[in-house]
């Protein structure tokens, strides 16, 4: 009943008290915050606002995400509004027992930066336990013979709160005969003496009741009671006596079972029975063992400091006759160091940035010791080399942060052991360990495996082959590890990069996307990427150089000599008189290839006259290999070969045209047996010419007539002297007669104006040439000759143009007749029928000549 006033009053005065304690308990400390509270609070009751307390917004509470690191969830954090909430029970019996003050410390967390704060919350002790004796009666035999004065030790009642609301004082029921005397023990705890004011008389009154009463000092205060059912017993004159009323001893903890702790001792001036002592626990135990003979007392198990510091026992000594006495053994536990120090970690960070600066906070480390004094204070140290630090935060707290530079490539995790060290002798230590892994962040750039690349690629390669392949490796992981290529600089055009090469951005194979051709492109540089996916990439440029192979896929082509319009060969004249090793020509040609495929050889295939020339294999020079003779033909064919070096050979042929004359005019017949080119334009032009010869030589043969007949009235020898052969020529070379066999119908002599002049020479035909054939020689003003011979003709019927240069007839001439042509207005037309054939037939090659 007393408990439940108690606890009714303290709701009751609880509003009113509860602003006054919350503003008295608030901490004022830059370094801890502390509250007080009393014990017993509702759940959900407000300890103070933590997050303002910590100058922390409310804004910033999801981002914080403020939570309490404790072992037992007696508090929380409201998400909200971030005040400090009770959230279990908080029985300061239950979680301090008699110590005089109970303080919870913790650690408030705050995430997003890692940070935290050392609370303590002092849990103030509410009167809510009322004293309580361990039994609700209690028998005492007292002797009639007893003398007053005379004191027994009563129990004493257990009250489980502190300070004034533990127990304060005893009280017993009025008695005529009996008194109650408050008694203190060292650690402050009172205990009743039961005091004979009366003697007693048993054969007045054998048996006594009274009501014992603890009150403890709580407002309002609490109680509990007992009865003393006391019985007078018949005289024994002399009670035992004990030679102190408190023995006192100090016992190490962890002593075996079985350890002597003491003996007590008391005496009775008693004989015979009644001065047998028999000793015994006023109260049994289960700590300590007693000899009820000797008065030993030995321990029944193992001491524990950390669980009771001190022990007080009751030892009644009672001798035969009834007669008691009591005294007090107080047994003092002491602390041995043996408990090693707990570490845990709190808060451990999940990710650690291999780039985190140093002072970076891991995780928050607290080590506990069950010890005391000295055996309880705890040195903290990491082992090894790591680069790691533990920084004392407050008492039993720590943080564990980087020391130095982290790089995941060279070590991805740590294996960090933390030793906590207590000061006892011997110290007593106690490891943990726990694996940091460390998170991986885009510090590498990829790394290619050559520091550049040559690669030779055969041309005429299939398109779409691989060509190359480059590598490059990332030591990171994930994205930040993955690499693709890339082409971002050539020598090429950027238009044609495309169409030669490709690479994988996955594998760094190189494709080529045609085929390549040495003899266009021998050699190209590509500059090629490596670049990660992180964030900011990474890249790494390497040069990689293909040459481009030569294979013998081009023939040598000949430049000289070359194929006239019609694509026939032509002639090299070679003088009659040329002695051996006479150079006559050379054969040039060139190959597209290089190297060996462009290594040129020379070889005669086909000769008219074989043994007649020699040919350089590696020069392709023509010489005369022996003097002509008698009977070797003026005319020489020659087909050369030229092979290259490669593998199967290439070739081409050249067929050279060699004609044995002293003179061009005497090499002229021969030349004219070349084939002229079919060329349409040039037939239009041949048949143009042809009606304009026609058209002209009527025109001729009437001038002539007439002047025959005018001729033959006249007598004037001179004017038939002027129409002499070779009279008419003024200056300049003119055609010998024995040019004049030829395949044209006519023969003229040209006659040309010497320069500066205005006469013109005139144009002598020297003789008739067969019918169908077209050829003049005409001479410039140096005297040399041009040929100029019909294609049609020389096409269809090469083999009727002969050489007759530089030989005799064997026919008999016919006896020629000649005309003089004066020079007159009917002369310009042939005149410039000559000129326009001149011009519509290509003389280039004779005027070279």
């Amino acid at each position: 009943m007393g408990s439940g006033a108690g606890e009714r009053g303290w709701a009751e005065r609880w509003p009113v008290l509860f602003p006054f304690l919350l503003s008295l308990f608030c901490w004022a400390l830059s370094e801890q915050i502390r509250y007080r509270i009393p014990e017993e609070m509702p759940e959900g009751s407000v300890v103070g606002n933590l997050a303002k307390d910590l100058g922390l917004s409310v804004h910033e509470l999801p981002t914080r995400q403020l939570r309490i690191s404790l072992e037992k969830p007696y508090f929380t954090v409201s998400a909200k509004s971030g005040e400090l909430l009770v959230s279990s029970r908080l029985d300061r019996e239950q979680m301090c027992g008699k110590k005089s003050a109970c303080t919870l410390e913790f650690e408030a967390v705050a995430e997003n930066p890692l940070n935290f704060y050392h609370v303590s919350v002092d849990v103030e002790d509410i009167n809510d336990h009322t004293p309580k004796f361990t039994q609700t009666s209690f028998d005492l035999q007292i002797s009639e013979s007893t003398a007053p004065g005379t004191r027994f030790i009563l129990e004493a009642a257990e009250d489980a709160d502190i300070g004034l609301n533990g127990l304060q004082i005893y009280k017993l029921s009025l008695s005529p005969r009996f008194s109650l005397i408050n008694k203190d023990k060292l650690d402050g705890s009172k205990y009743p003496e039961l005091a004979l004011e009366k003697r007693l008389d048993r054969e007045q009154q054998s048996y006594h009741c009274l009501v014992l009463t603890a009150l403890d000092g709580g407002d309002p205060p609490l109680s509990g009671t007992t009865e003393l059912q006391i019985q007078v017993t018949d005289a024994n004159d002399n009670p035992p006596v004990f030679n102190q009323d408190i023995y006192r001893v100090s016992l190490p903890e962890n002593v075996p079972p079985g350890t002597a702790v003491l003996q007590v001792s008391a005496t009775d001036q008693d004989e015979g029975i009644n001065s047998e002592i028999t000793y015994s626990f006023y109260r049994t135990g289960q700590v300590f063992s007693l000899n009820s003979k000797t008065g030993e007392i030995t321990t029944l198990r193992t001491l524990d400091f950390e669980e009771t510091k001190e022990y007080s026992i009751v030892v009644e000594g009672r001798d035969g006759g009834g007669l008691a006495a009591q005294c007090t053994v107080e047994i003092n536990i002491q602390d041995e160091n043996d408990n090693s120090p707990e570490v845990t970690f709190h808060s451990l960070a999940e990710m650690i940035l291999e780039n985190g600066p140093p002072g970076t906070l891991i995780a928050l480390i607290k080590i506990h010791d069950q010890d005391s004094g000295e055996n309880g204070e705890v040195n903290c140290r990491l082992e090894g080399e790591v680069p790691f630090q533990i920084t004392s935060s407050s008492k039993n707290s720590y943080k564990l942060v980087i020391d130095g530079t982290l790089d995941r490539e060279q070590t991805p995790e740590y294996n960090v052991t933390i030793t906590a060290t207590d000061r006892g002798k011997p110290p007593l230590s106690s490891s943990i360990s726990i694996t940091l892994h460390i998170a991986d962040v885009n510090d590498n750039a990829p790394v290619f495996q050559q520091a550049s690349y040559v690669v030779h690629v055969a041309e005429n390669n299939p398109p779409g082959a691989s060509i190359a392949q480059v590598s490059a490796s990332d030591p990171d992981l994930g994205p930040n590890g993955r690499v693709s290529y890339s082409i971002v600089a050539s020598d090429l055009e950027p238009r044609a990069l495309a169409s030669y090469v490709s690479v994988s951005a996955q594998s760094g194979v190189v494709f080529a996307q045609r085929a390549f051709d040495h003899e266009q492109l021998r050699a190209f540089e590509l500059t090629l990427q490596a670049r990660d996916q992180g964030s900011p990439a990474l890249s790494a440029n390497v040069s990689l150089r293909v040459l481009v192979g030569d294979r013998n896929d081009n023939a040598p082509r000949v430049l000289y000599p070359a194929l006239g319009p019609d694509g026939s060969a032509l002639f090299d004249t070679v003088p009659r008189a040329a002695q051996p090793g006479y150079l006559v020509t050379k054969v040039v040609a060139v190959d597209a290839d290089s190297g060996h495929n462009a290594w040129l050889s020379y070889h005669v295939l086909q000769a008219s006259e074989p043994g007649l020339f020699s040919l350089g294999l590696r020069t392709g020079e023509v010489r005369t290999a022996r003097a002509l003779g008698d009977r070797d033909a003026a005319r020489q064919r020659l087909l050369v070969a030229v092979r290259d070096g490669g593998q199967p050979p290439l070739s081409a042929t050249a067929t050279l045209l060699l004609v044995f004359a002293d003179s061009l005019q005497e090499a002229l017949p021969d030349v004219s047996e070349r084939q002229a080119p079919a060329d349409p334009q040039a037939e239009l032009q041949f048949y143009l010419v042809v009606a304009l010869a026609l058209i002209s030589m009527l025109f001729l043969l009437a001038v002539i007539l007439a002047v025959a007949l005018r001729l033959r009235r006249s007598s004037s020898s001179t004017t038939w002297g002027c129409l002499r052969p070779g009279l008419c020529v003024k200056s300049g070379p003119v055609v010998p007669p024995n040019c004049s066999e030829g395949t044209l119908p006519y023969s003229y002599n040209l006659c040309v104006a010497h320069t500066g002049k205005t006469e013109f020479n005139f144009l002598k035909c020297n003789e008739q040439l067969s019918s169908g054939q077209d050829i003049l020689l005409c001479s410039d003003s140096s005297g040399a000759l041009f040929p100029l011979y019909n294609t049609n003709e020389s096409t269809s019927h090469p083999e009727t143009l002969t050489s007759t240069l530089g030989k005799k007839k064997k026919k008999k001439k016919k006896k020629e007749k000649e005309m003089p042509l004066p020079l007159s207005l009917a002369v310009i037309p042939d005149l410039y029928f000559w000129k326009t054939l001149g011009k519509s037939l290509d003389l280039s090659y004779y005027l070279e000549l």
